[in-house]
């Protein structure tokens, strides 16, 4: 398969666990946060279904599209291993959707930054939660559950949070 195909098959991947998330809060209040803004277009996305949500974004340096970029006051910029801990004393236990797209393209960098941010994640998240995330995250708090049925199974994952002592 070329990269590009590639590519095509992730996004649509992106967008089902995306629109099948959004369907499963429908009922349950809470906050959005986007790990990742990139050049904006699942944030631009997130807005779109999800418009009476307050959408939060993560993002190292902002080069999104203009349109694609949060206000300030829903930007946190940096690292997340810095900026995540500092979410969480505001956004703690509050999110509703978590989508999560920070693959690096290196898989043993990817593979450590996401062990080491899924603590930081389940605390963002109210039970019930919904994350999708382009990486598998491993955490007790998070259960798997079934992609859509056009997505291939490991190519996006989707998780429900359960309730969380911590």
């Amino acid at each position: 398969m070329s990269r590009l195909d590639s590519a095509i098959r992730r996004l649509q991947a992106q967008r089902a666990c995306l629109d099948l998330g959004a369907s499963l809060l429908r009922e349950l209040p809470g906050l959005v946060v986007e790990l990742g803004l990139g050049n904006g277009r699942t944030y631009d996305h997130l807005r779109s279904i999800l418009p009476d949500r307050e959408i939060f974004v993560f993002e190292r340096e902002v080069r999104a599209h203009p349109d694609c970029i949060p206000e300030a006051s829903h930007l946190f910029l940096g690292d997340l291993r810095e900026t995540l801990p500092a979410a969480t004393r505001r956004l703690g236990g509050q999110v509703a959707l978590l989508h999560s797209d920070i693959g690096t393209g290196d898989p043993e960098e990817t593979a450590a930054l996401t062990a080491e941010i899924a603590p930081w994640l389940v605390r963002l998240l109210r039970p019930d939660a919904i994350v999708a995330s382009d990486q598998p995250l491993e955490h007790a708090a998070l259960r798997p559950l079934p992609p859509p049925e056009d997505v291939r199974p490991g190519r996006y994952f989707l998780y429900r949070a359960g309730i969380t002592t911590l």
